[in-house]
């Protein structure tokens, strides 16, 4: 039989992923934000006055995507650009009074999202996925000069996390989670 990628959990994180942004983007047009600009804002709430590439290694994007994040941004009047005082090859991004105030509704926008997302989901259930995704994250994001384990068929389909037995330590430390108690 052939690889059924669409029963893969990295297929539902990305279709979940794709889901998310989706529905963000309904919340954040309503502010007048595009996606990717209210992480900028959060970004500058929590650190104002941070250089374009401290905002890109901040968002973990490239800096020719901060570079146009921010003139969008400071065109919209929610950010403006600062000339260094030790360096003025340097520009630092500062949020506006209207950025300061947009904060307080992506905020709201971002409670809606998770709301949404989570109806008919339990706490101990939401305290678990978070660990878990935590990890994945955590796998996912460690050096790709790391060697790569082959992959294991054994077999089975990927059903229930419970109904099957870990084939490796990330699986067997993903299990752990599972059954901590939350």
């Amino acid at each position: 039989m052939a690889f059924n990628h669409r029963k893969t959990i990295t297929f539902r994180l990305a279709q979940t992923a794709r889901a998310a942004r989706g529905r963000s983007g309904m919340h954040l047009v309503r502010i007048g934000l595009h996606p990717g600009q209210e992480s900028v804002l959060k970004a500058l709430a929590e650190q104002d006055g941070l250089s374009m590439s401290q905002l890109a290694q901040t968002l973990s994007v490239q800096p020719p995507t901060v570079t146009k994040m921010v003139s969008r941004l400071a065109a919209q009047g929610y950010v403006e650009r600062r000339a260094s005082k030790g360096d003025g090859r340097q520009a630092h991004v500062f949020l506006t009074a209207q950025g300061s105030e947009t904060i307080a509704d992506v905020d709201r926008g971002w409670k809606r999202l998770e709301k949404e997302a989570l109806v008919g989901i339990d706490e101990k259930d939401v305290k678990r996925l978070r660990k878990l995704l935590r990890q994945i994250e955590k796998n996912l994001s460690a050096s790709i000069d790391e060697p790569e384990e082959p992959a294991e068929d054994d077999g089975e389909e990927h059903g229930e996390a419970g109904n099957r037995r870990p084939a490796d330590p990330a699986d067997a430390d993903a299990a752990r989670v599972e059954a901590e108690p939350a």
